[in-house]
């Protein structure tokens, strides 16, 4: 069973972040045969000379009974023998006052070993993103070795850096050791299991309050995803309790939307699902996909883990984001290690009670006859094949010929936004058994090609109604609250700019004609608050073909500006082989737009010429593979 970096370890590397290593006198040991956490390894007795060996660390302190026992031999090495009552061999030839003093290091060349031991930190950083940890704590080893050696005279200037690379190293210590999965035999629980005021109170509300009908409705769905999830986390070596984290998330309920935008089981808004590889365009959102989306969340949960090292406390960063977390920690000096109910107090209501919600759930699920959960049966597993298919194709037309219904096939797919498939090739779920029968009749299946789904936006103006507009732009009331989150139709003021989805604009772009009341090939007046970005989006087009419409330079305009709107349906930038364009949308950047599209972000700046340090700006074209 796997589990990950216990109190003890973490307390003993914390030592160094609160600068309470100890500095050995002897300026001469070898770096190159330290162990390698020597920063944490106690300085030799000041009568040792140059050729005594570097002594084993000093134990930590004993654990209690709520402590797990140190998992790493490097961490909990036998005591050293009494320095005092050891012998030291001495060889005579150095037994001289002159080998007995070293020469102080000048201003100059403690400044080189500092940036040498700076040197070193990038060196094991670019070790751990490479995934070799061993190596990466050899560079942090060799760097704290450095330091150790310098005694600047200046308190104001090198002072200063050595502590700042002393606290730098030993986080780095902590991260690596944080984010390694260690292998050991026997039961762990990495989840911690406690009972306190807080979570009695979700239990209560579990059980017998006005949350026992969602819990039990939960908790049947559960049987739908959790053996699939199950899976996942343990082949990548996490705990099975967070198999549960859906529960709390959303109820098991795959396409559950929060008030904060958050999808799916669980429950990623879009730049996170984006961060994680998870696509979002007019066909699928893969935050709904329950496969697609618990892979993400395992590496989220994962990379929490390698910050934290606490899964309480990741627990509380997966609700809020890690950089809330972050602060909290940091503004509040909060060790969250030793308790972290010191932490839980300070956090967000809604992350407050997130962490003790799940710890409440563990001891009801696992006590069912103690909390009346013994008759509650799960729904059965979803069973399902895959299937490639090359067509692009509605699920209701493939619904007869394998013999089942449209519900079950969008119950396999609920990532199909519109219940098409995307164009070209995509692997869909079918039931068990219905492969062949697929495969068969897949080119029977009419092909459907659905309009896309276009936007313009619309500033409000006084004595308007959503009815009005969407009477002016041929859509419903409805679809406009939902492209703009609104949660009454009332709720509009004059002077707020409301993005109108409409249906049919532009299918194909060269062969479709616009509809009445969006006239292309027209001019438009530069009014205040216009950027090339809304405009491009106001039209149908691009930022790019604006400018080289308009001959512009640069993405600046002034007010009463006058400028040819190009039609949609111009000339296209011709990609290279194997490449396709690509728009950029609002918010995205380059590693983000990587990323989407299964690329490294080297290779994505080097086919647009681009550097990592260019700007790109919504609507531009760009090529991608």
């Amino acid at each position: 069973m796997s589990f990950y970096i216990t109190k003890p370890m973490i307390c003993f590397t914390l030592i160094l972040l609160l600068g309470c290593a100890h500095q050995p006198t002897d300026e001469t040991a070898d770096v190159t045969t330290a162990p390698v956490l020597s920063p944490a390894v106690e300085a030799p007795s000041v009568e040792a000379n140059a050729n005594t060996p570097v002594s084993p660390p000093p134990p930590l302190p004993t654990p209690t009974d709520s402590d797990e026992a140190p998992i790493d031999t490097e961490l909990a090495s036998p005591s050293p023998a009494d320095a005092s009552s050891t012998e030291i061999p001495v060889d005579s030839a150095e037994s001289g006052d002159a080998a007995a003093v070293e020469p102080l290091l000048s201003a100059h060349g403690i400044q080189q070993q500092l940036d040498e031991a700076l040197d070193f930190c990038e060196v094991a950083q670019e070790f751990w993103q490479k995934g070799e940890p061993e190596s990466a704590l050899e560079a942090l080893d060799k760097a704290y070795s450095l330091i150790l050696n310098v005694e600047p005279d200046d308190p104001s200037k090198m002072v200063q850096q050595k502590e700042d690379l002393r606290f730098l190293i030993s986080k780095r210590i902590l991260e690596i050791y944080a984010s390694r999965n260690i292998v050991v035999n026997g039961n762990h629980n990495a989840i911690p299991r406690e009972i306190n005021t807080n979570i009695q109170k979700e239990i209560n509300r579990f059980t017998r309050g006005s949350e026992r009908s969602f819990f039990i409705e939960s908790y049947k769905r559960s049987g739908k995803y959790r053996p699939m999830i199950l899976e996942k986390l343990e082949a990548a070596g996490l705990p099975a309790e967070l198999s549960w984290l859906p529960l709390i998330e959303s109820g098991f309920k795959v396409k559950a939307l929060s008030r904060a935008r958050a999808l799916g089981l669980w429950q990623f808004i879009p730049s996170t699902g984006y961060k994680f590889g998870l696509k979002r365009d007019q066909y699928i959102d893969e935050r709904i996909d329950f496969e697609k989306s618990s892979d993400a969340a395992i590496a989220y949960l994962k990379e929490l883990h390698s910050i934290f090292g606490d899964w309480s406390t990741v627990l509380a960063a997966y609700n809020c984001g890690e950089g809330r977390v972050l602060r909290v920690i940091r503004t509040q000096n909060i060790n969250y290690l030793d308790d972290f109910w010191d932490l839980y107090g300070r956090l967000p209501f809604e992350t407050a009670r997130y962490v003790p919600r799940f710890l409440a759930a563990l001891h009801i699920i696992e006590n069912p006859e103690k909390y009346g959960l013994s008759n509650v049966d799960v729904y059965p597993a979803l069973a399902f094949e895959t299937v490639e298919v090359h067509r692009q194709v509605r699920l209701k037309d493939m619904a007869a010929p394998l013999g089942t219904t449209l519900n079950t096939l969008k119950d396999l797919n609920p990532e199909l936004r519109y219940g098409v498939l995307p164009p070209n090739k995509y692997t869909v779920r079918v039931p068990v058994e219905k492969k062949d029968l697929l495969l068969a009749s897949i080119d029977q299946v009419p092909v459907s090609t659905p309009p896309q789904r276009a936007f313009v936006y619309h500033r409000v103006k006084k004595g308007e109604t959503l009815s009005t507009i969407a009477r002016r732009y041929h859509t419903s009331v409805k679809n406009i609250m939902w492209a703009n989150n609104l949660k009454r139709s009332s709720y509009i003021v004059a002077g707020k700019k409301l993005k109108i989805p409409q249906r049919g604009m532009v299918v194909t772009r060269a062969q479709t004609t616009a509809p009445s009341h969006h006239v292309w090939n027209q001019k438009h007046v530069v009014k205040s608050g216009d950027s090339l970005w809304i405009i491009a989006k106001r039209y149908g087009t691009t930022t790019q073909k604006i400018q080289e419409k308009n001959h512009l330079s640069t993405t600046r305009l002034s007010i009463n500006q006058v400028l040819k709107i190009p039609s949609p349906g111009g000339t296209p930038i011709s990609p290279g082989n194997g490449s396709r364009t690509y728009y950029v949308q609002r918010g995205e950047s380059p590693y983000i737009i990587a990323r989407k599209h299964n690329m490294s972000l080297n290779h994505f700046l080097k086919i647009n010429n681009l550097t990592p340090r260019s700007t790109i700006y919504p609507g531009q074209s760009v090529r991608t593979e």
